[in-house]
């Protein structure tokens, strides 16, 4: 049994939550190295994704993702509504129509995902962004479905590594982005894009346990 409409509704309404109770930490995060700004808005993004979902219910977790993809993009000002923008979007294309999710397509549409925010920001793995964070969620979705795992074992894993992802930012010098202009002084701050991106697969897998039930994800395959 695979995920659909309810979990990503759910996926939604917990990263709304997550970006509320958070939303100073990302702030102080982005003061160090970047603009102030990040953690207002992101939580002002999803509100206003929670509005468009209201006004619009979907009938599929594509047309979720997709709606929200429209308003962040619309809402959350600096880089971070195009490149989570453009993420949300490619992954909903990447689920299209479908009602029931599996553990591949799933880990396809994680991957879909962080090769948006690659193309539209043009960032690799090391230059201390979001992409810090995607990129071993995305590796570690693969890995789990390889092993046999289902699709709540799948987002554990991601939201697992995108989680270490973003501590591993912390030491790293800024090559991208308004946090590059610091050089090595950007050393020493976790990326809030990173952090962000923890908080937003950490919601899915939430989401992911509370619509499959306790114990859905059975062993752990990896």
């Amino acid at each position: 049994m695979g995920l659909g409409v309810d979990w990503a509704l759910d996926w939604i309404r917990l990263s709304a939550k997550a970006m509320a109770e958070h939303r100073t930490e990302l702030i102080e995060l982005d003061r160090a190295i970047g603009d102030s700004d990040h953690g207002e808005n992101m939580d002002r993004g999803f509100q206003a994704v929670l509005q468009k979902l209201e006004e619009t219910p979907p009938e599929t977790a594509g047309a979720a993702l997709k709606a929200a993809a429209m308003a962040l993009m619309s809402k959350v000002g600096g880089a971070a509504g195009p490149l989570y923008g453009t993420a949300y979007l490619r992954a909903a294309t990447s689920l299209g129509d479908a009602t029931d999710i599996d553990a591949a397509a799933m880990a396809a549409a994680l991957a879909a995902a962080r090769d948006g925010v690659v193309a539209r920001g043009k960032a690799e793995p090391g230059d201390k962004t979001m992409v810090d964070a995607w990129t071993p969620a995305v590796e570690a979705a693969a890995t789990t479905v390889e092993n046999g795992g289902d699709v709540v074992s799948v987002l554990e894993k991601a939201a697992e590594a995108a989680e270490a992802g973003a501590a591993a930012t912390d030491p790293l010098v800024a090559r991208k982005g308004r946090a590059s202009y610091l050089g090595e002084r950007s050393a020493g701050h976790r990326d809030p894009g990173a952090a962000s991106t923890a908080l937003l697969l950490r919601a899915a897998a939430e989401a992911a346990g509370g619509v499959a039930g306790p114990g859905a994800s059975g062993a752990d395959p990896s």
